[in-house]
């Protein structure tokens, strides 16, 4: 078990290594779209890779969920083939969410021998995401 601040270390360790290992500008959150990002997440038992939609007006979360449903099979034939959608996620903090995944299961941030694997993992799925987005970014724009 890990302290509070080995936590820590190891988290910030990872992240950084990540950013060495691969270094380039991902979109993230500079999608255009208001509370609409891509995010990495990994923890003590996965990985994932998501498109999410954040906004609290669920009329346009429904309007962008939409948008996404309509393109749910050229994601998966063209680009993600294991992608999951998930048209209500609740967040930690409570908030409610609609998201587009992948994730990675049996690693752990914990644990440096999953950290090339994982790496490898985020860089090629959000790469992925990326490209869907940039191809078919005109449709989901509002």
């Amino acid at each position: 078990m890990f302290s509070k601040e080995e936590a820590k270390k190891l988290r910030h360790d990872f992240w950084i290594s990540f950013g060495k290992s691969f270094p380039r500008k991902w979109i993230l959150y500079n999608t255009g779209i208001k509370d609409f990002s891509f995010k990495f997440h990994f923890d003590m038992k996965s990985a994932m890779v998501s498109m999410d939609i954040e906004s609290q007006d669920l009329e346009k979360r429904l309007e962008l969920w939409e948008k996404l449903i309509s393109l749910r099979s050229i994601l998966i034939e063209e680009y993600l083939p294991k992608a999951v959608f998930e048209d209500t996620v609740f967040l930690e903090s409570g908030k409610e969410i609609s998201r587009v995944s992948v994730d990675l299961k049996n690693v752990s941030i914990h644990n440096k021998n999953t950290w090339q694997e994982t790496m490898v993992f985020l860089k090629d799925h959000m790469a992925s995401f990326e490209e869907f987005y940039n191809e078919f970014e005109d449709i989901i724009q509002p």
